[in-house]
């Protein structure tokens, strides 16, 4: 069999983080056969946790930083120094499907981030994310009956409850449903915010003989009165201090309201022992209304512009893959070919209506309330992007898997039209299709040592040459193409694994030069990254490591900037996590966490930054088994333990994020 359905990778020791994880088109991969850096968050962690979002999760991982303000209404990320956005989120290896602000994580199974550009595996992103990829793997009923009943608290006053449960059926247990509902509402530890999500997941899956089926169903509801929201700047002063991290930069009557309804089917059928056809159909359609404001900081003093925005959007998409993987030993090699066919069709619609305003970020102005009767809410057509493709891939092993070599290729098709939501006049489009390659080689030259190596890409749309680049007005370029080599080494001790990764990814720009707009400008992102994960010794258990960077602006405008770091991109990140249960208590475990980030430049020229920051977390939780054997698990977190205030993040598209006040967690989870 070379499925993917029923095949989820065992936790490893510490139940932290699984041993493998899906790699796009190739399917499940063990972590010491997978020529990348990739960590595998299990729903174990989550829970214990306490996440509410794919954000909370990913702040285990020092690859990974937010840049949208913590507890806001949208999760957008860097990864390796480049921007992910959240609909750029897979759903079992597909875009196109998780909702669009904001991903929950009640019918999450595991949380796979794989690190540097993966146009090869899974087609282009469907905004262009190159950094990497974060895929989601729903839940799946188990193979003994479950029902699960969580019931907490978190600061200020939101009250959380998640029912989960899972039942097999038929002689042989070939069905399974299982169903998530989970719903947090109540105000957060900011002044004059509530926030509210709402999720509900059923997923059904047969397992036969030869056929396998699964299918998910899901529906989320967010809301947040006074919603956090990035703050902007301008040039030409050093950026002041955040305001406090319980402060209110909004307006009492801002809001932002979004619901998805999102599903995917997949199905896989052996057609020999060694022969799988595969195929999977999803979508996702969002709505979402926000009232909020836009803040730009003037001057050091922390006086701002801002803009009021009503911000009435959609988001429709369809995708879809089918291929088949095949196995052929040919004498001493085996040879393991995947061929895929991928498509996705996403439509947007937005229309933002604005006021402008004078304010200041430590003291901010009262505004009347918006009447949102005088603006339309509707939210016409504004862009139709079609990303279609076809893969192949060879899969070479041999001397008992002790060498491993892949080659590929994916011929990408990049449709994009952009209209007017004024008119509904196409305004611009663009048609260009790439060949992105991939080589990746595993080495072992004992069996718990890997070398590994990959050369991949990552695809962007080139754009269209504006009106201003005289010289090739209207001309469209070809797609980007980010460029990716990396190499490194894994150990597993047993019950430890430790990887050290060295990278290098080079991303063009687009630029206007001598009035040709051209793919002229380049960022290039170093790093080394340590990553380790699983028990130092019994009943000790770590999850993290350290990632140094140097991102550098290779190419820029006439030269200007050139060698300077690029915006956002520290020189440092650490996440690392620790749990200890404690051997005078049985049963009780000691958490913590320590985040920590160097300072980020906050513009081209490298005279504005923010600075360093560090974020711990504490917690504990307790697990008392009843005389039916039934577990009742008490957890109690506090993250920022000491409420640190800081900007967390800045990027060029979303400018400064805050990082979230002091918050308290505590949760009673009953198995029945």
């Amino acid at each position: 069999m070379t499925g993917v359905i029923g095949a989820l990778p065992v936790p490893y020791a510490g139940g932290q983080v699984a041993r493998g994880g899906q790699l796009g088109i190739l399917g499940n991969r063990d972590v010491m056969n997978t020529p990348f850096n990739q960590t595998n968050i299990t729903s174990k962690t989550i829970e214990d946790q306490q996440a509410r979002t794919v954000a909370d999760v990913v702040q285990n991982d020092p690859s990974v930083r937010n840049t949208w303000a913590d507890g806001g209404y949208s999760n957008q990320f860097f990864i390796r120094g480049f921007p992910v956005g959240a609909s750029e989120i897979a759903f079992n290896g597909l875009y196109g499907v998780v909702p669009y602000q904001v991903a929950g994580t009640a019918f999450v199974e595991r949380v796979e981030i794989l690190k540097g550009p993966s146009a090869f595996l899974n087609g282009m992103a469907p905004l262009g994310g190159v950094g990497g990829t974060i895929n989601l793997v729903p839940k799946r009923a188990l193979e003994d009956p479950l029902a699960r009943l969580t019931l907490g608290y978190v600061s200020n006053s939101q009250f959380v409850s998640h029912i989960d449960a899972s039942r097999r059926f038929g002689d042989f247990k070939e069905w399974g449903v299982r169903f998530n509902g989970a719903y947090n509402n109540g105000d957060t530890p900011v002044k004059n915010q509530a926030s509210e999500l709402g999720q509900a997941a059923l997923g059904v899956d047969y397992r036969g003989e030869r056929v396998r089926v699964s299918a998910d169903l899901n529906y989320q509801k967010i809301h947040a009165n006074d919603p956090t929201r990035p703050v902007y700047f301008n040039a030409g002063f050093q950026i002041p201090r955040p305001p406090s991290n319980t402060a209110s930069l909004g307006q009492p009557g801002y809001f932002a309201d979004g619901k998805d309804i999102y599903g995917m089917v997949n199905a896989e059928v052996d057609i020999t022992d060694n022969t799988t056809l595969f195929a999977s159909a999803g979508g996702r359609r969002n709505d979402f209304l926000g009232v909020y404001s836009f803040l730009t900081i003037t001057d050091p003093l922390g006086n701002a512009s801002g803009r009021q925005f009503v911000q009435p959007s959609s988001a429709e998409s369809y995708s879809g893959q089918a291929g088949f993987r095949t196995k052929v030993d040919t004498g001493p090699v085996r040879h393991e070919f995947t061929f895929a066919a991928t498509g996705l069709s996403s439509t947007l619609g937005g229309l933002n209506t604005l006021t402008n305003f004078t304010s200041n970020i430590y003291n901010v102005a009262p505004l009347p309330p918006v009447n949102l009767a005088a603006f339309p809410t509707n939210s016409p057509r504004s862009n139709l992007t079609n990303l279609t493709s076809y893969s192949l891939s060879d899969t070479m092993s041999t001397l008992n898997d002790r060498l491993q070599l892949t080659v590929g290729g994916r011929q990408q098709q990049i449709e994009i039209s952009n209209y007017s939501t004024a008119t509904g006049a196409l305004t611009s489009s663009y048609d260009q299709s790439a060949l992105t390659p991939f080589v990746g080689v595993v080495v072992k030259p004992l069996e718990h040592i890997s070398l590994y190596a990959n050369y991949i890409e990552g695809l962007t749309s080139g754009g269209v040459a504006p009106v201003t680049a005289t010289a090739n007005a209207g001309q469209m370029l070809p797609p980007a193409s980010t460029e990716q080599l990396e190499t490194g080494i894994k150990v597993d001790f047993g019950r430890i694994t430790t990887t050290v990764a060295l990278f290098q990814i080079k991303q063009p720009l687009a630029i206007t030069q001598n009035n040709l707009y051209q793919l002229g400008g380049e960022q290039r992102n170093r790093g080394v990254e340590f990553n380790v994960f699983g028990e130092v010794y019994t009943g000790f258990r770590l999850l993290g490591g350290v990632t140094l960077m140097d991102g550098v602006q290779t190419k820029t405008l006439n030269n200007a900037t050139n060698g300077l770091t690029a915006v956002g991109v520290p020189d440092v990140q650490v996440n690392l996590g620790a749990e200890w249960d404690n051997p005078f208590v049985p049963g009780l475990t000691h958490t913590g966490r320590v985040i920590y980030t160097s300072s980020q430049v906050a513009n081209a020229a490298n005279t504005q930054s923010i600075p360093e920051w560090t974020r711990t977390d504490i917690g504990a939780r307790f697990t008392y088994l009843r005389d039916n054997g039934k577990p009742i698990v008490v957890r109690a977190n506090v993250e920022n333990v000491f409420n640190e205030n800081y900007w967390s993040a800045v990027s060029t598209n979303f400018g400064l994020a805050r990082g979230a006040p002091r918050t308290y967690l505590v949760s009673a989870t009953f198995d029945f």
